[in-house]
């Protein structure tokens, strides 16, 4: 797997431009959290706005695309919507992520950068989403874009440490 990771600050955001940001968000986490949380921040809350007005939802299967205006340092967003967070499990993430980049891949979009569903809930660890994505193949050779925080990073790194020493 081709793994970087971007900080979940908007400093760093701001040093490189990338195409996309991908926000996979559950209908019930209000106020937005995470890296949806920062980019409707910097977008002077357009994305709660999309929310309270229904023309987003983030009920399971929902994608849209959006333009970021000047705000953001990336040429578009993508906005998956995760249904409930309540009960959510492994399979289920594995499915999202499948889904995910599923639609990435077919939309053309090369450079990106993602926080995983779950991560800004706390419902899922950084490291057994990783743990998760590398035991897909077709996950496994994705380069990817990780948006974390500190401590999400310093797992990350420790799971690819012992991976290359095992």
């Amino acid at each position: 797997m081709a793994l970087s990771v971007l900080p979940l600050e908007l400093a760093r955001w701001d040093e490189v431009k990338r195409d996309c940001l991908v926000l996979p968000v559950f209908k019930d986490d209000r106020p937005l959290r995470g890296a949806a949380g920062l980019a409707d921040w910097r977008l002077c809350g357009r994305l709660s706005r999309l929310v309270r007005t229904d023309r987003a939802s983030a009920e399971a299967g929902e994608t849209v695309m959006l333009p970021p205006g000047r705000r953001l340092r990336f040429a578009r967003i993508l906005w998956f919507g995760l249904g409930d967070a309540k009960g959510y499990t492994d399979d289920r993430f594995r499915k999202d992520v499948g889904w995910i980049f599923d639609v990435i891949r077919k939309a053309g979009v090369t450079d990106w950068a993602m926080q995983m569903p779950g991560r800004a809930s706390g419902l899922i660890g950084a490291r057994r989403a990783i743990e998760i994505m590398l035991e897909d193949e077709l996950l496994a050779d994705q380069p990817i874009t990780l948006i974390e925080d500190p401590a999400g990073q310093k797992d990350i790194a420790e799971l690819l440490r012992s991976q290359r020493s095992s």
